[in-house]
């Protein structure tokens, strides 16, 4: 292992500044979107009965700000299903940093490939000496096990991420529909 990353040369920078950031939005977006911090499982069942009597609307909460934005706005279906909307958005917080670390660190990988190539065939000398043949090899194959050792786990949180956060967004939608439903027959609930 030490051997690779020492022979990733100046390419391990960026390489392990990608890391950090598919490490930190993986564990950071597992945390912010907990179904107790989204669409907590009391609020949902209390729409889907309609009895919503007991719930002020927590703004800690995705579809706790949505109630509280419904009882205090009193807002047309368009309105709601608009501020949900933002809601839904606020998910997705971070996840571009991950999408791009996903595409960076393969082709930093690569560019590190290319350069360790060079490295190799560009000498003065007709015949490399071994030294910087090890050293350009080295540099070429540690940069591309580290680049798609970075992207192979960004890929899987990613879509691990990306199908949660849709899932929620249906939930939210079954609730705004629910609100909009409970509005349509005049069981607004009560402030």
């Amino acid at each position: 292992m030490k051997f690779i990353l020492e022979g990733a040369g100046v390419f391990i920078y960026p390489l392990g500044l990608c890391s950090f950031i598919a490490v930190y939005i993986i564990i950071e977006r597992l945390i912010a979107l907990r179904n107790s911090k989204v669409v907590p499982r009391g609020l949902s069942n209390a729409l889907i009965s309609g009895k919503l009597e007991d719930y002020e609307g927590d703004l800690s909460t995705s579809v706790g700000r949505i109630l509280y934005f419904y009882r205090h706005s009193n807002p047309d279906p368009d309105a709601l299903k608009a501020f949900a909307q933002l809601e839904m958005t606020k998910l997705e917080k971070g996840m571009y940093w991950l999408d791009t670390v996903v595409s960076a660190a393969p082709l930093l990988g690569l560019l590190g490939t290319v350069a360790g190539l060079v490295t190799v065939f560009a000498t003065n000398e007709a015949v490399p000496n071994p030294e910087t043949i090890s050293r350009g090899v080295g540099l070429a194959l540690s940069t591309t096990i580290i680049g798609l050792s970075i992207a192979i786990p960004a890929i899987v949180g990613n879509s691990f991420l990306t199908r949660k956060i849709e899932k929620l967004n249906a939930r939210i939608n079954i609730c705004v529909e629910r609100l909009i439903d409970i509005r349509r027959e005049g069981q607004s609930p009560s402030k």
